[in-house]
């Protein structure tokens, strides 16, 4: 199978599925995924590229072997490059375990195109191709939600506004990151909320010098510790500003 599409749209997750669905219909027999890259198939010194693919797709037998950024392969510009021939002992092995593989090569769709047409067995031994558009805002908006929700968080009331804001705004091109950009997000969100909570309990205890001395804790002047609903609150306010460094959160196609 061919995935296509920009960074962050699910491609993994969708051949783990993959495998465990075949492993459910007894298509494979263990159903397990194996990741891998061009720097797992292609070797550094004549000899070492075709070894290096039998021992990955032997890995992979009996379940997905997904290759991300497979184009890589063909793009290389130095002379003798070893990415052909990663490609064609993968050919090969692909036909010897057909019964108990399932190959699963994803990247940009232009450079996938031009990845099958550099060798004439792979246009026909991958004949399904599926293609993952980005997210649109309101999906990534509840992809957000619901990544906030499994790490224990609540968005405040508001948050969802901005968040579409920024995102109806922030431009949109082959290195954006969909999904994976949610998640970055999410993660500086997290520290900026744990900053902002430290501060303001910092600010509260400057301000009140019985507290800060250790004094009249009998007379209820110790300061308060946070709720707990404000620990696991994020506000408009955590959230970073992706117009000002969209690079730092868009990422790689990793």
């Amino acid at each position: 199978m061919v995935f296509t599409g920009n960074p962050g749209t699910g491609k993994t997750m969708v051949a783990r599925l993959l495998g465990r669905i075949y492993k459910r219909l007894g298509v494979l027999s263990s159903g397990h995924l194996v990741e891998a890259s061009r720097a797992h198939l292609v070797g550094e010194y004549i000899g070492q590229t075709a070894p290096r693919t039998r021992r990955l797709v032997e890995r992979a037998v009996g379940g997905v072997l997904f290759i991300d950024e497979a184009y890589t392969l063909t793009q290389s510009p130095l002379k003798g490059d070893y990415g052909h021939e990663a490609i064609a002992e993968l050919v090969k092995l692909m036909e010897d375990h057909r019964d108990d593989l399932v190959v699963v090569v994803a990247g940009y769709e232009q450079e996938m195109a031009e990845f099958l047409a550099a060798n004439p067995g792979l246009d026909s031994r991958f004949p399904k191709q599926i293609h993952f558009p980005d997210y649109s805002d309101d999906e990534l908006i509840t992809v957000f939600g619901q990544l906030a929700a499994a790490d224990g968080f609540e968005l405040a009331p508001g948050t969802e506004d901005v968040l579409r804001s920024m995102l109806r705004r922030a431009p949109r091109g082959p290195s954006f990151g969909n999904g994976r950009l949610m998640r970055n997000m999410l993660d500086v969100a997290v520290a900026n909320q744990a900053d902002r909570v430290a501060s303001a309990a910092v600010v509260a205890l400057t301000k009140d010098p019985a507290a800060k001395k250790g004094a009249g804790r009998d007379k209820g002047t110790e300061q308060a510790p946070p709720t707990r609903q404000e620990l696991v609150t994020l506000t408009a306010d955590d959230l970073p500003p992706l117009l000002d460094h969209p690079e730092e959160f868009f990422g790689l196609y990793l």
